[in-house]
């Protein structure tokens, strides 16, 4: 089992992620992307949009402030429900989050206890606090949205958005104008989440202030999911990794196979798990659907699956994204409390849109390549997909003279369009493999003596660590190739064979 710690400190020691504030002893729930880390994110996001977006031709991104007004919240039902349940330890006065205490007691997920049930858990299991060995107190509601002051005064409030979610709902009447009324339709976002977390932990897997991808779907059933019948019948056959509320364990299944749930929702269950598998390049074994119990999901979701990850740093399944249908409750709180039409015209007269849900937690996902990615065997390398890795290419001059470094700047200038590179001269051959290895550098090549003769290069691959000798000009065709999945690096050594 690979060792979080060890995961953290190459994370933190080459430029991906620490806690925030680190200088002034960092603060629990916040952290910060560095180099690598910015470049991993931003090609993840980047390959999100282009795959999500381009199911359907009306699809389309949008960006929605961090702060909602007091009245958006309250409508959404997050002033009176959106709470957690906490503990207070009554001798140190430290918190904590029942559920989290009792999971690890017990390896069950508790998330789904009420006050009682947590209550009579904590007194079976002889849970204790953790810091001090002190006793709890009872069991608490805590409402974890930002509360933030508006205007001069203070005298209106807001609230840091819990989710991205809302900002697109408020904007649903102004986008379905927009777009001429075309549906189904979707509107993605793409930013900040902020919850106060009562006791954050597991790295970015649970932050105060967090990355979310959302696309909220919005149709009227039995008129506009029509549209997916036929794209639902291309993938039908797709096997995926599903445990069923009533199941005891996870089974592989064809999706046509859960015959209760509907074509709409079942495409875009398939699509989610394709981009993990083919975007994501994760190994089916180590994804899953899980449905959640009524329990569990929130009142308004007809139905409720998340994707969970078997992570090697986390002891085991944790959730990554979801896929909700939350029915007609979101048009419908907002429209009742703003006064204003959220329906569309059918022919069966106006409706109230319902809404299926795509959700992301982009820093769990995030970790998830790296958790997945990190091998320490007899060398420590990163396997990042090398549509998504930070750093795709790395140009080394063989060595510091000879007119090599100047040479080796020509064809680092001659990739830089396409591909996302570095160049490195500092220590041994060896010691840039073994640096760009760490961080998930896809091919590395190595300018030598030849090159000054030949015009020709070596090619790394950070796979095998074999190597192949290539043109100069035909570099960039050929990484492509290698990068985007056209060609195996084992296609090109026979050819050169």
């Amino acid at each position: 089992m690979m060792d979080k710690e060890e995961l953290l400190s190459m994370c933190k020691r080459r430029g991906f992620l620490w806690r925030s504030a680190e200088i002034y002893g960092g603060e629990a729930g916040f952290y910060d992307y560095g180099h690598l880390g910015a470049k991993l994110l931003d090609s993840w996001k980047q390959k999100w949009k282009d795959f999500f977006l381009g199911l359907d031709e009306n699809y389309h991104m949008i960006y929605t402030n961090n702060i909602m007004p007091h009245r958006v919240m309250e409508a959404s039902g997050h002033v009176d429900h959106f709470s957690d349940i906490m503990i207070r330890c009554e001798r140190c006065d430290s918190y904590f989050r029942g559920d989290h205490l009792i999971e690890q007691e017990t390896g069950e997920n508790a998330e789904w206890m009420g006050k009682e049930d947590m209550k009579e858990s904590i007194k079976e299991l002889e849970l204790s606090c953790p810091d001090c060995g002190g006793d709890f107190s009872e069991p608490e509601d805590f409402n974890m949205m930002f509360t933030v002051s508006l205007g001069p005064t203070g005298q209106k409030t807001g609230f840091l958005r819990p989710e991205t979610a809302q900002g697109t709902y408020i904007n649903f009447r102004r986008e379905y104008r927009a777009l001429r009324k075309q549906m189904p339709m979707g509107l993605a976002t793409i930013g900040s989440a902020f919850r106060n977390e009562i006791s954050p932990r597991q790295v970015v897997f649970r932050k105060r202030e967090f990355l979310q991808a959302e696309l909220q779907i919005f149709f009227v059933p039995g008129i506009h999911d029509e549209k997916f019948k036929k794209k639902y019948q291309e993938i039908e056959e797709m096997k995926v990794n599903i445990r069923r509320e009533d199941w005891d364990e996870t089974r592989e299944v064809m999706l046509k196979e859960i015959d209760d749930i509907q074509p709409f929702y079942l495409y875009h269950l398939g699509k989610m798990y394709e981009f993990y598998t083919d975007i994501m390049k994760l190994s089916s074994k180590d994804i899953r659907f899980r449905e959640l119990s009524d329990d569990e999901k929130a009142f308004y979701n007809k139905i409720h699956f998340d994707i969970e990850v078997n992570f090697d740093t986390l002891n085991g399944w944790k959730e990554v994204s979801g896929l909700h249908y939350r029915s007609d409750y979101d048009l419908r709180q907002h429209q009742e409390n703003s006064n204003q039409s959220l329906s569309v015209s059918t022919d069966d007269g106006k409706k109230i849109p319902h809404v299926i849900e795509l959700s992301f937690g982009i820093d769990r996902n995030l970790w998830s390549l790296l958790d997945k990615g990190y091998k320490d065997d007899d060398r420590t390398w990163l396997d990042l997909p090398k549509e998504i890795t930070p750093r795709q290419v790395a140009v080394f001059p063989l060595v510091r003279k000879d007119g090599l470094p100047e040479k080796s700047r020509e064809v680092f200038d001659k990739l830089r369009s396409d591909f996302r590179v570095t160049w490195e001269k500092s220590g041994s051959i060896g010691k840039r493999y073994a640096r760009n290895d760490e961080v998930g550098t896809s091919y590395c090549i190595t300018i030598d003596y030849d090159t000054l003769e030949d015009e020709s290069v070596t090619i790394r691959d950070i796979e095998t660590t074999e190597q192949i000798r290539v043109e100069i000009k035909e570099l960039n065709d050929i990484l492509k190739e290698l990068i985007y999945g056209r060609k195996k690096f084992k296609d090109h050594m026979e050819q050169e064979d």
